[in-house]
């Protein structure tokens, strides 16, 4: 099985872009933990004026967070597995760009409260590329 280096290349920029984002959520829900003073655990509410608990800055950020890990993670195993696939390089780059823009569209409209069906569009554009690329795998290799 050999691989395009172009293709490969296009692969793991994106790849990269979407990791690298999933990365910066875990610092942005940090942020509004020390912003606002609530923390997850007691160790970590030891300083005056810090509280465990649930506050509804640090749910949001936290949820994107997750919602991040529930999606990125597929689609870097999915895009590995679809390069596999001798697709089209035009195609598959349009579906890595694709991903990569809704799932950064999903943060920001996520974390400023943007009105649905905004949320949920990005979602399910990140969702249907992951099941696009899943259907190629499987029928490829089947």
């Amino acid at each position: 099985m050999n691989v395009d280096k172009e293709l490969f290349g296009a692969y793991a920029f994106y790849a990269g872009v979407v990791t690298v984002k999933m990365i910066v959520m875990a610092f942005l829900t940090a942020r509004q933990r020390f912003r606002t003073g609530t923390f997850a655990s007691s160790e970590d509410a030891k300083r005056p004026g810090t509280k465990t608990g649930v506050n509804e800055d640090v749910e949001r950020v936290r949820r994107a967070h997750q919602n991040d890990i529930e999606n990125i993670v597929p689609f870097l195993i999915l895009g590995l597995l679809y390069i596999f696939t001798n697709p089209d390089f035009a195609t598959a780059l349009l579906v890595f760009r694709l991903f990569v823009g809704v799932r950064i569209l999903h943060t920001i409209v996520y974390l400023m409260v943007i009105p649905q069906p905004a949320r949920a569009l990005t979602f399910f554009v990140g969702i249907g590329v992951n099941l696009f690329m899943a259907f190629k795998v499987i029928v490829t290799f089947m």
